[in-house]
């Protein structure tokens, strides 16, 4: 059970602009946090499986990246994935195989291969995204259109934050 020393429950103040323990918050943002990274890593998973029986979680996650970034050389997709070299290349020997991506020469750099999804993977993510959006959108009936922005540009604000510091400890 979370120390509540000072601390008032949060979970009615979402918004609200009503003083909290300091500490207590960062403790429950960080519990918070790694709860919602679990999920998302089980969730790859299951969602990987729905695009092919066997895929692995990182190979979703790598589809998406592809979709939503363009076209990247293979050693970009390791930096923004901060897979090791030989996860990914696994991950999109798979993808090749199955159909889901697109690989081809690098016009600026012969030696480099450019990653890009094909137009099945497109559509077979567009489909899963399409029900994921469809799910998020029942669950969040009853939120507050304006609450469920407030959330998407809080979450996007934490992500451009781990960016910076992913490419900081990267030398970017």
């Amino acid at each position: 059970m979370a120390s509540t020393r000072g601390a008032r429950d949060v979970s009615s103040d979402v918004g609200g602009g009503t003083d909290v323990d300091g500490a207590e918050a960062y403790v429950r943002l960080e519990r918070e946090v790694a709860l919602l990274l679990r999920r998302s890593r089980a969730i790859s998973g299951r969602l990987a499986g729905e695009l092919h029986h066997g895929l692995e979680g990182a190979a979703y996650g790598l589809l998406v990246l592809l979709d939503d970034a363009g076209p990247l050389r293979a050693s970009d997709v390791v930096a923004r994935l901060g897979l090791d070299k030989s996860t990914v290349s696994r991950q999109v020997a798979s993808l090749v195989d199955l159909g889901l991506i697109d690989r081809a020469a690098d016009p600026g750099d012969g030696r480099a291969q450019v990653l890009s999804t094909s137009v099945e993977g497109h559509r077979r993510l567009s489909e899963l995204r399409d029900v994921r959006r469809a799910r998020w959108e029942a669950d969040l009936a009853d939120w507050a259109t304006r609450d469920v922005a407030t959330l998407a540009e809080l979450l996007g604000r934490l992500n451009r934050l781990g960016e910076a510091r992913e490419g900081e400890a990267l030398g970017d």
